[in-house]
């Protein structure tokens, strides 16, 4: 009869391991992810766990080869209690790791920039180049608490927690937040991308397949994170047409005093589709004044800049010339630098 005392340890370890597997699951989204920039973060993943595994199967094996080989039931094994060092041996150990070490860094390297989120698509697929007469379909995302507002400036449209884009079609994300740092994620459209308030940051991406992925909040942002996901609708270019007229037949109105109310922390939200919005809307939740009457931080920022040079020019320092009466905004940008070209007459100037 066998002894249940000797089978009892193994018996609870392969219960452990099956309880474990049960509970780990089988989505391999970012393995197998339906857009290109995310298929790219898949092969680097793949390829430095592969490059990674030289390392560590060759040890494993051994640790259990040396644990067999020298046990102390193996009394012929050979034993040398003399032997300190095997050149070849210290080479394979040191050489074959920095290798791999060399390996990694420069595939990091090379991806890391490859897939820099700012930088513009290049390419449809790894089949496909970008034509260059193509244009990105711009969305502009707001994190709020605890919801999804995304603006499409070229539709005209708004929604709350549902994003759509065509497939093939670039997409360049623009994003801020409202209260608290966030993190915009699609396991099969790219890597997430924190979205912080009164900071812009910057996506570019594109989705390769039809059909319906999931996006979330991968940053703890309070007591709403859990709820604040959305769906990401991968769609034709007529499917895409016919979902931006459902958003201008159906939705209400997005002005900044509706944004006011909807600001208001809530969670679980239900999809909301508005058909117009203001275009001005995104450019004052960045700056932080969508109320009216409130300054918004660009133009604060632009009157102590011109407030300082004032001060250092009366001074006699250098300053870089901005006109008197100029305040450098969104609006007037460009006729701004271009008059930075002839300097005042008796203004110090960097030179």
């Amino acid at each position: 009869m066998p002894d249940l005392n000797k089978l009892r340890g193994p018996s609870r370890l392969v219960a452990a391991l099956l309880v474990a597997a049960s509970l780990a699951g089988c989505n391999t989204v970012v393995l197998n992810p339906a857009g290109d920039v995310a298929a790219q973060s898949g092969n680097l993943v793949i390829i430095a766990t592969l490059l990674m595994l030289i390392i560590i199967v060759p040890v494993i094996v051994l640790i259990l080869l040396f644990a067999f080989k020298y046990r102390e039931s193996n009394e012929p094994a050979d034993y040398d209690p003399e032997w300190h060092h095997s050149t070849v041996l210290e080479l394979v150990i040191w050489s074959v790791p920095l290798l791999i070490i060399i390996a990694l860094g420069a595939l990091t390297w090379i991806y890391t920039h490859k897939l820099d989120p700012y930088r513009p698509l290049d390419r449809i697929d790894a089949n496909r180049p970008l034509a260059a007469d193509v244009k990105p379909l711009e969305v502009e995302v707001v994190a709020m608490d605890w919801k999804w507002l995304f603006i499409y400036p070229e539709q005209g449209i708004a929604t709350i927690n549902e994003l759509a884009a065509p497939v093939d079609r670039p997409i360049r994300f623009k994003l801020t937040a409202t209260t608290t740092m966030n993190a915009f994620y699609v396991p099969d459209l790219a890597g997430m991308i924190y979205a912080m308030p009164s900071m812009q940051t910057q996506l570019n991406a594109v989705i390769n397949k039809p059909g319906v992925y999931k996006g979330m909040s991968s940053h703890y942002s309070g007591s709403g994170f859990a709820g604040m996901t959305f769906k990401f609708h991968g769609l034709s270019n007529g499917d895409f047409d016919a979902w931006v007229q459902k958003a201008k037949t159906e939705g209400a109105t997005l002005d900044r005093a509706e944004y006011v109310k909807l600001e208001k922390p809530s969670e679980r939200d239900p999809v909301r589709l508005f058909s117009t919005v203001d275009s001005t809307l995104y450019h004052a939740v960045l700056n932080r004044c969508v109320e009216a009457g409130k300054m918004c931080m660009d133009e604060i920022m632009a009157k102590d800049a011109m407030a300082n040079m004032k001060a250092r020019a009366a001074a006699g320092k250098s300053v870089s010339l901005i006109p008197e009466d100029d305040v450098c905004t969104v609006a007037n940008a460009p006729a701004v630098v271009a008059s930075l070209g002839e300097p005042a007459p008796g203004t110090p100037v960097a030179q």
